[in-house]
């Protein structure tokens, strides 16, 4: 059974999920921005503050000397400082800056100074021999915008692992927890639901894998209850002839053309249980081999019963699974010979590089279109009249299986002069071998393949 292939997220979505990711980091640098912005303007009010209560300390000193010799707007001048014998009216702004201000004069200086927060600035208090005299002092500016540099950087490499988080998180945590989820729901025996293929390349792989394991299953559980379900119906109807039959024998002998019948049953009864076994068995455990593809299908046109069959094969060797590919085209002849007529051919040519393409041909009206796709479903039958009889719709099924096993296909045509065509297409398998490792002498003997082939 071959799985869908892995299909990752349209182009849409995977633009728009780019697109969200670009928006979210976006907003998660401004908020970093912010944030480290604010942190680092408390770190450098505080040096600035420490800056300017070294200086205003300085200029004190220095404007106090000059105060005992000097009256003051001759120091104003000479000093360059603004000074002033009482302050403006004091106000609520600035008012802080004014007690930091405060409390590193009195760190620097020894003693404490009044400072009053007015005017638009800070107005220290300066002790003067005659009266108080008050100097100005231009409170430091924070800096809002732009950021320096040092906050830009923290803000981007906050922001990198915020994204980072946001996308592990996203893309790989979250498929992975519903992967598990499903996990272990299937591993209580119960049936999961398909897991949304999303994440990164990576995780919708391993989803996409997943997925395809649990269509395997699910068609591996319908084929089970299918094939226990229909075992019982093809096997009711020879069983129910065969005992009525060694019922009459109770009474009387059997009549030969009854004992020909109660064979038939039989034979039947044989068909049936080869084709649900070869069916259920599968063939994936047969390693390759390398054939002679027009000997191999000689022999298996001398061992079947369609007459006349016309042979037209080119010699060809690849390496196949010659039970899975023997038993495919014995289905295929026998396909032939139940619902079609002469002339029947069986034909054998290459199929692009590496490949091969089998044809049985007969003169019959074949499949219809509309018909084809049921054909191949299993235990399908289009002619109900038939079941029982040996025929329980494995056939193609099992031809389908083979010719996927050989990484092709199984095709039918109706060709313009009339008849039908059944054809199964494959591909060497010479890459499933070991180069390691030597061919088996056994393995390339045409009587041992011809045995094994036999043996199916």
């Amino acid at each position: 059974m071959s799985s869908s292939p892995m299909a990752g997220p349209a182009p849409s979505h995977r633009w728009l999920r780019l697109l969200g990711y670009g928006l979210g980091g976006l907003v998660l640098w401004l908020l970093s921005l912010i944030v480290v912005q604010a942190l680092l303007s408390r770190r450098i009010a505080r040096s600035q503050m420490v800056q300017l209560g070294s200086e205003v300390a300085f200029s004190l000193r220095l404007g106090e000397l000059a105060l005992e010799r000097y009256p003051m707007d001759a120091v104003a001048e000479l000093g360059g400082l603004e000074l002033a014998e009482s302050p403006p009216p004091s106000s609520r702004r600035g008012r802080a800056e004014a007690l930091a201000l405060r409390a590193e004069l009195c760190r620097q200086l020894g003693y404490c100074r009044d400072v009053v927060a007015a005017g638009g600035g800070l107005w220290v208090e300066m002790v003067s021999p005659l009266e108080p005299i008050w100097l100005f002092v231009a409170p430091p500016t924070p800096r809002r915008w732009p950021p320096d540099t040092l906050s830009l950087v923290l803000s981007l490499v906050a922001t990198g692992l915020g994204l980072t988080t946001l996308v592990l998180s996203l893309e790989v945590q979250r498929p992975l927890q519903l992967l598990e989820i499903s996990l272990q729901q299937l591993g209580t025996g119960r049936n999961p639901r398909p897991v949304p293929e999303r994440g990164t390349r990576a995780v919708r792989q391993i989803t996409a894998r997943f997925n395809a394991l649990l269509r395997r299953l699910d068609e591996a559980r319908r084929e089970r209850e299918t094939m226990l379900a229909g075992i019982g119906h093809d096997l009711n109807r020879p069983i129910t002839r065969l005992r009525l039959r060694l019922h009459l024998a109770e009474d009387q002998p059997m009549r030969p053309e009854e004992a020909a019948k109660a064979q038939g049953d039989l034979d039947a009864l044989e068909r049936i249980t080869q084709q649900f076994m070869s069916f259920a068995r599968g063939e994936s455990h047969e390693a390759p081999v390398q054939v002679s593809l027009d000997a191999l299908l000689a022999e298996l046109a001398g061992q079947s019963a369609v007459t006349p069959l016309k042979l037209d094969l080119v010699s060809l060797d690849a390496w196949v699974r010659p039970v899975s590919l023997g038993r495919a085209i014995g289905n295929l002849l026998d396909n032939a010979a139940s619902h079609g007529r002469a002339p029947f051919r069986l034909g054998l040519r290459p199929w692009g590089s590496d490949g091969f393409e089998i044809t049985v041909a007969d003169g019959g009206d074949g499949i219809p279109e509309h018909l084809w796709e049921q054909a191949l479903q299993p235990f399908r039958r289009l002619d109900e009249a038939r079941g029982g009889d040996g025929h329980c719709g494995l056939g193609l099924a099992i031809a389908q299986r083979a010719a996927l096993a050989h990484n092709g296909e199984l095709i039918h045509a109706h060709p313009e002069g009339g008849g039908f065509v059944l054809g199964l297409r494959g591909r060497s398998l010479s890459d499933l071998v070991t180069l390691s490792r030597d061919p088996d002498r056994s393995a390339s003997d045409p009587a041992t393949r011809m045995k094994g082939v036999e043996s199916s």
